[in-house]
């Protein structure tokens, strides 16, 4: 019996060596290789979707016969518990960094826990979080770009092509009878996007009537729809639309078409973004401008910090101040890319740009 005893417990050992020793050839070296989790808010949206296009092809550039690449990506359509749980699932999947577009900036208290938890680093992108939150651990960055300056950009353009004489003064009152078309209902972005344009209009000596203000969701459907019905109401008094994003003013111009309006009776429609739809309007004049979110960037940075970080070990300042010099203005955990304004003379060199950086 004692002989036997013995023979099992020997079995018993080598059997957990085994697990053991099979374990450690699953788990891969942290500093060689990155599992990252990406979290989206919606992928419906169409800059967003462009966007993650990009970010897959900077990770699988970055990867090497001696360093692995991998992202996985996950979608909340708009759903903050969604998302909460889809990081939850990351995380037990084996991610060691996280990509977070977060359904609602406020509210990413669950998900900074979760990864502080497993010390797995966050970068946020595209939708920025509150200051507050984002010194909640070292291990959170944020990169995208400054929504005043995209606010900015749309009203000097839109006073440009108000200023060359392009009859956006239908009426003649020496006033342009406008409508703003926002995203979501308190958003940073949308806020901020609106009141810039507004007083830079002003600033540029151009004297504003508002209509009426929408909110869409960023979406072209709801912008349609919206617009529809501040048609209704305005009918021929509408002069300039400036849209939060492309596909608002797209759809703006949709609300249009349906009601059979003519060329001449259009108002000017500006947007944000520069998405593929949205430049080729502005080649075809359909939209007087927009302004171009670097999505290509923010991407190569995202990549870029996401390799130093896993490979280093760098802490929130040191990891984006290793690629500050290829991406853009950086402080501490903050990365940010500059817009650019898109008119009908540089519009094809941007969507150039793009076909270039998908292959």
């Amino acid at each position: 019996m004692g002989l036997n005893k013995k023979k099992a417990e020997l079995l018993v050992l080598c059997v957990c060596v085994l697990v053991l020793c099979s374990c450690g050839r699953q788990k891969p070296e942290s500093r060689n290789h990155l599992y990252a989790g990406v979290a989206c808010y919606n992928k419906s949206d169409t800059f967003l979707s462009q966007f993650i296009i990009c970010l897959k092809e900077q990770f699988d550039n970055l990867g090497s016969d001696d360093f692995e690449v991998s992202m996985t990506v996950r979608d909340a359509a708009g759903s903050q518990r969604t998302q909460d749980d889809q990081v939850k699932e990351l995380i037990a999947a084996g991610c060691n960094i996280l990509c977070v577009n977060l359904v609602d900036r406020a509210d990413p208290s669950e998900i900074i826990n979760l990864a502080k938890e497993k010390g797995i680093p966050i970068i946020f992108f595209n939708r920025e979080p509150v200051a507050e939150d984002m010194m909640q651990w070292d291990g959170l960055y944020y990169v995208g770009a400054n929504a005043e300056q995209s606010g900015v950009m749309q009203g000097e353009l839109a006073a440009d092509v108000i200023k060359a004489g392009s009859m956006a003064d239908r009426n003649k009152d020496g006033k342009i009878q406008f409508v703003i078309l926002e995203g979501e209902p308190g958003h940073q972005d949308a806020i901020i996007r609106t009141e810039n344009a507004v007083d830079t209009l002003k600033k540029q000596g151009i004297v504003l009537e508002k209509l009426c203000c929408g909110i869409a969701n960023w979406n072209r459907a709801q912008a349609q729809n919206r617009m529809m019905q501040i048609i209704s109401q305005y009918q021929n008094g509408i002069e300039l639309v400036l849209a939060n994003n492309d596909d608002m003013a797209l759809g703006a111009i949709d609300a249009y078409k349906k009601l059979n309006y003519t060329e001449s009776a259009l108002p000017v429609f500006l947007g944000i973004d520069g998405t593929d739809a949205g430049l080729e309007a502005v080649i075809e004049g359909k939209l007087a401008g927009t302004v171009y979110n670097d999505k290509e960037k923010q991407a190569q940075a995202i990549a870029e910090l996401a390799v130093s970080i896993i490979k280093k070990g760098k802490t929130a300042g040191e990891g984006t101040k290793a690629v500050t010099e290829k991406t853009g203005d950086v402080n501490s955990k903050y990365i940010y890319l500059p817009y650019s304004k898109v008119t009908s003379g540089n519009a094809a060199g941007f969507l150039d740009k793009e076909s270039k950086a998908v292959k």
